[in-house]
């Protein structure tokens, strides 16, 4: 069974069947799905989709390109939000530089306060970060982020930046960009990334692994990850589904 461990559910691509959709994971090899907040609003939806689904939980959490959302008000909202037993992280949090839609020092504030959002309430946090590793990285350093743990969610950075994640007890979430052609950076990085702190993801609608690429991704498609994830690694693609489905037991469902 597979834990799909980042998606998008609430998203617009799936108004047409979302629930037909959902229903038909259990039946398909997937165990569950962490459905995960961008902005306030997807984060609240997240939530309720959480409790219309056994098998669905949620992140809270706002992503940078919406940090100016970040205040007294939406900080508490969260930390409501964390007293549902179906949310399992903060996220997605961190820093955008390649789109740069918001100011960068509003984004590492915003980053900064919910990793402390994440520390009071004791749950792992879901990062992502687009071309600002180094950002990232001392931001994670200098709020001692390892207390919570959490997940650098779709992993775009090179293998010396693998390793320092790696140092510091994070995990790394793969996806369907393992499986692009001009994925070399990200196989060459998967080779210092132990198997233990390897999570499998969607990112859905987003992301489709070949041959797919292109159309709307959902957590039906991880067992064309799960292929090549198992020929990188030189292990059965049962040994790679037991292995991520442990790992993000430990991380998010452990309590």
């Amino acid at each position: 069974m597979i834990i799909d461990t980042h998606a998008h559910y609430n998203d617009e691509a799936f108004d047409e069947d979302r629930d037909e959709l959902l229903k038909s994971l259990p039946n398909n090899n997937i165990d569950r799905v962490i459905n995960v907040g961008a902005d306030m609003n997807s984060t609240e939806e997240s939530v309720l989709l959480s409790e219309k689904f056994p098998y669905i939980y949620a992140a809270v959490g706002v992503h940078p390109d919406s940090a100016d959302e970040i205040n007294d008000f939406s900080l508490a909202r969260l930390e409501e939000l964390c007293k549902n037993e179906k949310v399992v992280a903060i996220g997605e949090i961190g820093l955008d530089y390649y789109w740069d839609n918001v100011d960068r020092e509003i984004q590492k504030d915003a980053f900064r306060k919910q990793i402390a959002l994440a520390k009071k309430v004791n749950l792992p946090i879901i990062i992502h970060s687009r071309e600002a590793a180094k950002d990232t990285i001392d931001i994670l350093f200098e709020e001692k982020a390892e207390e919570v743990g959490g997940v650098m969610h779709c992993y775009s950075y090179t293998k010396e930046s693998a390793e320092i994640i790696n140092k510091l007890g994070f995990y790394f979430g793969i996806g369907g960009v393992l499986t692009f052609k001009n994925g070399k950076k990200l196989r060459e990085a998967l080779e210092v990334m132990p198997l233990d702190r390897i999570l499998l993801e969607t990112d859905c609608p987003y992301l489709a692994p070949v041959p797919f690429r292109g159309k709307r991704n959902c957590s039906l498609l991880l067992p064309y990850v799960v292929e090549v994830l198992a020929e990188c690694k030189g292990i059965t693609t049962e040994e790679v589904e037991r292995i991520t489905k442990d790992n993000a037991e430990r991380l998010f469902f452990d309590k």
